[in-house]
């Protein structure tokens, strides 16, 4: 039997006890009237062995417990810290004692009565006047000092992660932060909060394979969503003028250090605006969470500061010149493309006049450290993007860059209904061609427009790319709570993945 066996055995004999003797380990409350922080900034100066007659009641897991005899020493952990317990022969009722020798294990719940005092190493501790249960916990937790160390297990586990790395919650309060300031950010600029369907009979707002269910209800296949677009849109034919949500997105694509399956996105809509308002609003957004979460312009990412006070904006046929010394302004056939992939390195295949721009922009994004706007992608790539007045082959379209991280892609807005179903034309042709990413055919969104959409610029934002960003990781699964895992459904799955941990251990 493995000590971890052992362990659990050993509890399910402390639970059985635990009933005998009539106390139940999973009651249904505690009266909480303090939190570690709390306790922590209200005694921050308390002296060396200064008791205090102040009364606490404080709930969380114990972490870690010492019994020494005639005293005894736990952590209690909160959700916003840790406290210290002491349990002191002459102070603690002896019961309280017994209690912890028979009952309790690290991992369990507690709710603790107590006074606040400092010990004579500094540390600031409740005196335990009383203990009760409030939950058994029944397997052990991570080891103290080095916690989950496996990568897949660190993901497929999360809460035992956070629990044992500080570190790893503070990430997620990071993320929740980013997002209370992106919903002030869009109230502030008086834009109105709307939800649109998560599961669409028509998918559409992107270039991506969806994900494709069914619903019973009418016997047909339905999508979910890769993005929210045309739907926030129909609310500016609606007569709403300033629009958002925040939301997941679905899409059927591989699975790396950028991407996930499920994610979320800020998406806004802007009437009577265009692109270069879009970039505005953007950098401003972009300065308030930094404010918000480091109290400057400035922040580190990868080991760049990165100064959000100054941004430069490079249209992509420039930068491309700039990085590659390359000029796409001279690329007027496929095979012309193709020529310039192979130089580069790139797959040739799928490689087009069209897209050629797009993907020697990949070669050199990692560079775009510091605030940058790529702008005026070619026409071909932006379906429903605005041609540019002074030249139609480009497209007023812009994605910023941070720390060589693409974070957003944004532009004017097409409502040109006849132009959009010739672009939604063409996607199908490209789609018939093999391209199963290309957009359908979205008819109603062509009729929305033909009862009048008004100018517009539309933004759709990463919000793990940001979180990444700000929290300076570079895996969007570290800043995803639970992120998605290939299932361990099978036989074959677990002894595949415990060979590969033996392997690595072995290494």
């Amino acid at each position: 039997m493995g000590r971890e066996d052992q362990i659990i055995q050993e509890r399910e004999k402390k639970l059985i006890e635990i009933r005998k003797a009539g106390i139940n380990p999973y009651p249904t409350r505690f009266e909480v009237k303090n939190k570690a922080n709390e306790l922590q900034e209200k005694y921050s100066k308390l002296k060396n062995e200064e008791h205090t007659k102040d009364s606490v009641k404080i709930a969380g897991r114990l972490i870690t417990f010492r019994d020494l005899g005639k005293i005894a020493f736990g952590v209690l952990q909160d959700a916003t810290g840790k406290v210290q317990i002491v349990l002191q022969d002459g102070e603690t009722p002896d019961k309280m004692f017994d209690f912890f020798k028979k009952y309790i294990d690290t991992g369990d719940f507690l709710g603790i009565e107590g006074t606040m005092f400092r010990t004579k190493r500094g540390e600031l501790s409740v005196l335990l006047k009383k203990a009760e249960l409030l939950t058994k916990s029944m397997l052990p937790l991570p080891e103290k000092y080095h916690g989950l160390q496996d990568e897949e297990e660190r993901y497929r586990k999360r809460y035992l992660d956070m629990l044992s790395n500080p570190d790893v919650k503070k990430v997620f309060e990071a993320r929740m932060k980013i997002l209370e300031v992106m919903r002030a950010f869009m109230k502030k600029h008086n834009f109105a909060e709307v939800e649109t369907p998560l599961l669409q009979s028509v998918y559409g707002g992107a270039n991506a394979k969806p994900f494709i269910t069914h619903c019973d209800a009418f016997n047909s296949d339905v999508f979910l969503s890769i993005a929210p677009e045309l739907y926030l849109k129909k609310a500016l034919v609606g007569g709403f003028d300033r629009v958002y949500e925040i939301t997941k997105k679905f899409r059927n694509e591989g699975v790396d250090r950028s991407h996930n399956p499920e994610h979320m996105t800020l998406e806004w809509y802007q009437a009577y605006a265009n692109y270069e308002d879009g970039m505005d609003l953007f950098e401003e957004l972009m300065k308030d969470i930094c404010m918000a979460l480091n109290g400057s312009l400035t922040f580190e990412f990868q080991g760049n500061e990165i100064n959000l006070a100054k941004w430069r904006r490079l249209p992509l046929a420039d930068a491309i010149k700039e990085y590659l010394k390359e000029d796409i302004s001279k690329i007027k056939t496929d095979a012309q493309a193709k020529a310039i992939a192979k130089k580069h390195k790139i797959p040739e295949d799928g490689v087009t006049k069209a897209n050629i721009a797009d993907e020697l922009m990949k070669l050199f994004r990692d560079k775009l450290i510091q605030p940058t706007f790529l702008t005026d992608y070619p026409i071909e790539l932006s379906p429903l993007a605005k041609p540019k007045e002074t030249d139609k082959t480009k497209a007023e379209v812009f994605q910023p860059f941070l720390g060589g991280l693409e974070i957003a892609r944004a532009y004017s807005e097409l409502n040109d209904p006849k132009l959009q179903a010739q672009n939604f034309k063409a996607q199908e042709d490209d789609r018939a061609s093999g391209n199963k990413e290309a957009m359908p055919t979205d008819s109603d969104f062509v009729t929305a427009l033909s009862h009048g959409m008004p100018p517009a610029c539309g933004l759709g934002l990463g919000i793990e790319r940001v979180v990444m960003l700000f929290t300076n990781n570079t895996s969007i699964r570290d800043v995803i709570m639970f992120p998605f895992m290939k299932p361990l459904s099978t036989k074959e799955d677990k002894i595949e993945n415990k060979d590969k941990k033996e392997a690595k251990a072995k290494k």
